[in-house]
Order: C-alpha cells, then sequence, then structure tokens
C-alpha cells in the first residue's frame, strides 16, 4: 500500500512542481508532529533519561558563545 502511495505521489510530482512542494511540506510537517509526540511519549516512559537529556542541553547552551 505505501508503495502505490509513492508511485502516486512520483506520478503527480512530474505533473505539478507546485503541487509536489505542497505535498511535500504537509509529509514533512506530519512527520515533525509525529516525531514531537514520540520524544514526548519517551520523556514520559523514560524520566531519568530525559532529565539527563536537559541537563546536558543546557550545559551546551551554557557553553555556546554567541
Amino acid at each position: 500500500m505505501p508503495d502505490e502511495q509513492l508511485r502516486e505521489d512520483r506520478g503527480t510530482a512530474e505533473a505539478d512542481p507546485e503541487e509536489t512542494a505542497a505535498q511535500r511540506r504537509q509529509r514533512r510537517a506530519q512527520f515533525l508532529r509525529e516525531l514531537h509526540e514520540a520524544r514526548e511519549l519517551r520523556d514520559r516512559v523514560q524520566p531519568r533519561r530525559a532529565r539527563a537529556a536537559r541537563m546536558r542541553q543546557q550545559m551546551r547552551m551554557r557553553t555556546f558563545r554567541w
């Protein structure tokens, strides 16, 4: 089923480049939404690892030079 969808997307991509860009942005937005949701779920499931990651990020931001 996904292969058929990809073939259809490629078919429309060659016909109308403007529509392709819109489809690509829509797919990218959907992917980023799902990625954000997965990260939130992982943070809830593994609070210790999430806290350690937040601490590492804070340390990176403190040592970053503008």
